[in-house]
């Protein structure tokens, strides 16, 4: 007898086939993943030249794909720099030049502190184009309701607003910001084993349930931001490291790249690995507390320095891009909102300005990367240029290097090239002339003293540069 397939037997194939991951009528649009881990420090991750800790996970992703050697952040400290990955911009085009705090400027309520409701995220654009959204972890981008992963663009959010919480359960009263929340649920402190894996287990839960269909994540790791708290299972692995911040530390890395590990073996076992963009990237440079080590780079988080700045930046999508590629291409995390966009060849939203560019073609040439990348916080500014480098601190010296021959930044040659110091200055004020006043200031009082002193030439070392967060 010859069986006769009805629309409905069809439409139940496919949702079988959609079920097990199997691309039906040709290739599925991809599914993107946003892995950001907090506060590490250049070199303590195996491809970019940590020798300490154990990193297989994350050091398969450089391998198996682009690894950026000239990459940053848009800011040296935590919130404005997710404000600019999420926006795709300049977050100071919205005001949003420091950390959260509860110090408004003039004209801004304390409760409009955070990412203007106006501007849309990288979520918005996804779910514009059909996406499934979810958020995972720190969020750090306001505390009001209207500022909620839940109201700018994600379907679902399953994390904590504030900028850090402990990885233990908290024991008695829990600051607001740092419940931890299932969508609009607070999950209960005793159901959290130790919130790295945690987390991992949220964002694998969601990938099996979006199995069928396109989905967006931003899995903001709050490791290995403060406080350094290990897990138990994991430290005795760095026994032999004399300092035990620093042991501490290494263990929750090494934790935080087993979770990685941990959620791509899933993708694998549902058939979405070959098809998923991962961008993994590292917020800022390493923290003055928390253990961490930027290596040959000077300056840690808060600063203009290289070691506040650059960044690891590393995208692997197995079925469109080539193995083992090592870019010298300045990009930014502004650039992972237009990459994004350009991986499912989606629409963008009309009337929002865009200040990055696409990583899938900025990685093949280093001129197809940025020409200039900026920065601006309160009285410190800097400017990039080809090999170029300029830091403007108020009325100190102004500082010029040349990051081919000088990666360390220890020669200043600004009295030597006069002509490239007032060209890039040039530039930096007509950057300037496009950006919002801040709506609030930075949460440490003394923050333009340290941004002094940790600028000038003679602060040298890493106990001197840790004495000015």
């Amino acid at each position: 007898m010859i069986y006769r397939f009805t629309c409905y037997s069809i439409l139940t194939l496919v949702n079988i086939l959609f079920r097990f991951g199997i691309p039906v009528f040709g290739q599925q649009h991809p599914n993107v993943i946003v892995i950001l881990s907090d506060d590490g420090g250049y070199d303590d991750f195996g491809c970019y030249g940590g020798k300490e800790v154990y990193t297989p996970n994350i050091d398969a992703l450089a391998k198996n794909g682009v690894r950026f050697q000239s990459a940053y952040a848009s800011a040296s400290v935590c919130a404005p720099s997710r404000a600019g990955l999420l926006s795709g911009r300049y977050q100071q085009r919205f005001g949003f030049e420091h950390n959260i705090s509860k110090r408004p400027t003039a004209g801004v309520a304390p409760e409009d502190i955070g990412m203007d409701p106006q501007v849309a995220t990288i979520a918005d654009f996804m779910k514009y184009n059909g996406y499934k959204t979810v958020a995972i972890g720190k969020w750090h981008q306001g505390d009001g309701p209207q500022f909620n992963p839940l109201k700018r663009g994600f379907e679902h959010f399953y994390g904590f607003i504030g900028g850090d919480r402990p990885y233990f359960p908290i024991h008695g009263a829990v600051k607001p910001t740092q419940l931890l929340y299932d969508d609009r649920r607070i999950v209960p402190e005793d159901s959290i084993h130790y919130l790295t894996e945690t987390l991992t287990n949220k964002a694998i839960a969601y990938i099996q349930q979006y199995r069928s269909q396109p989905f967006f994540m931003y899995l903001a790791f709050n490791a290995v931001h403060t406080p350094v708290e290990a897990p138990l299972k994991t430290i005795d692995k760095y026994k032999d490291v004399a300092d035990p911040l620093r042991r501490a530390y290494l263990a929750m890395l090494d934790n935080m790249d087993e979770n990685i590990g941990r959620l791509i073996e899933h993708l694998k076992q549902e058939g979405l690995y070959e098809n998923t963009l991962i961008i993994f990237m590292n917020d800022n440079g390493a923290a003055t507390n928390n253990g961490a080590d930027n290596g040959q780079l000077r300056g840690l988080k808060g600063s203009k320095w290289e070691g506040g700045i650059r960044v690891p930046l590393i995208m692997q999508w197995p079925a469109k891009l080539p193995k083992g590629i090592t870019s010298n291409a300045m990009v930014s995390g502004m650039d992972i909102l237009p990459t994004s966009i350009d991986a499912i060849k989606g629409k963008k939203i009309q009337g929002q300005q865009i200040d990055g560019i696409s990583l899938l073609s900025s990685y093949k040439d280093v001129k197809n990367g940025h020409d200039y990348l900026f920065w601006r916080r309160g009285i410190a500014r800097a400017v990039r240029h080809k090999e170029w480098k300029l830091i403007v601190v108020k009325d100190d010296p102004i500082l010029l290097f040349n990051l081919r021959d000088d990666l360390r930044e220890q020669h200043n040659l600004a009295a030597k090239y006069p002509e490239h110091v007032k060209e890039m200055l040039h530039k930096l004020t007509e950057w300037e002339k496009g950006l919002e006043n801040p709506k609030w200031l930075s949460s440490v009082l003394d923050n333009d003293q340290n941004q002094l002193m940790k600028h000038r030439m003679d602060v040298v070392g890493r106990a001197a540069e840790r004495q000015y967060p």
